[in-house]
């Protein structure tokens, strides 16, 4: 039996607007195994993706509890700022639908920025050429070791989501959640880029939670789910 490495109970989350308190999340209980690709489909505006964000803790819950389990049990809400930086720039991968590459830095140089940021830069000369390793044999990996020293303007469009799975694999997290990240490609990019996941998946046990509106997709996932008015259901 594969370990278990998320556990949410009960989350709630809930935004005040103008016109007052608007409830996206809605009691949502949920696990997430080691190895796991786990689909979530659903329409459009219904929590999808404020699940992952504050799964992801881009966003803090209103309620409830999530818990992860990689070095022990670790629950976010809990964690100072810096400790939660720190946790999630360790175990947690983002992949979303726009790429968010930095237009004026090559290829290598995106994949690496984020680290380079999340240390403030300190022993930057000293590690910058053994990261710049790193990134190009993760590149070399996802096959577009050739773009590497490529400007995301240069690029296709999968080209570019590759660099950005690249991206989020570079501090070899345990989870990487992708919200919609087929969104943008056509049909073909979008069968290579999930392959690409599941290639990741089978060599590294890295456990996807993929949001996704492409149903073909979501049916190929190991696990799928369904998310109807801030509530996930089988």
């Amino acid at each position: 039996m594969k370990r278990q490495i998320l556990t949410v109970k009960n989350l709630k989350k809930t935004f005040s607007t103008k016109a007052g308190s608007l409830d996206v999340l809605k009691g949502i209980d949920f696990s997430a195994s080691e190895g796991e690709i786990i689909a979530i489909t659903g329409a459009s505006g219904v929590g999808k993706s404020t699940f992952l964000h504050v799964i992801g803790t881009l966003e803090p819950p209103t309620s409830g509890e999530i818990i992860y389990k990689f070095d022990g049990e670790i629950n976010p809400s809990k964690l100072t700022a810096d400790a939660l930086s720190d946790f999630r720039n360790k175990h947690i991968g983002f992949v979303f639908q726009f790429h968010y590459l930095l237009p004026e830095f090559n290829v290598i140089e995106n994949v690496i920025m984020p680290e380079l940021i999340s240390y403030g830069f300190r022993n930057k000369k000293k590690n910058y050429q053994q990261l710049k390793k790193k990134a190009f044999e993760i590149l070399k990996n996802l096959g577009i070791d050739s773009r590497a020293y490529h400007r995301p303007g240069e690029l296709s469009g999968g080209e570019q989501q590759r660099v950005a799975v690249a991206r989020a694999l570079f501090k070899n997290p345990s989870v990487v959640l992708a919200d919609e990240p087929t969104g943008n490609l056509d049909s073909r990019s979008a069968q290579e880029l999930f392959m690409l996941f599941q290639k990741i998946n089978e060599e590294t046990g890295t456990t996807f939670i993929i949001v996704t509106h492409n149903e073909s997709l979501a049916q190929k996932c190991t696990r799928r789910l369904k998310m109807v008015d801030g509530v996930l259901i089988n």
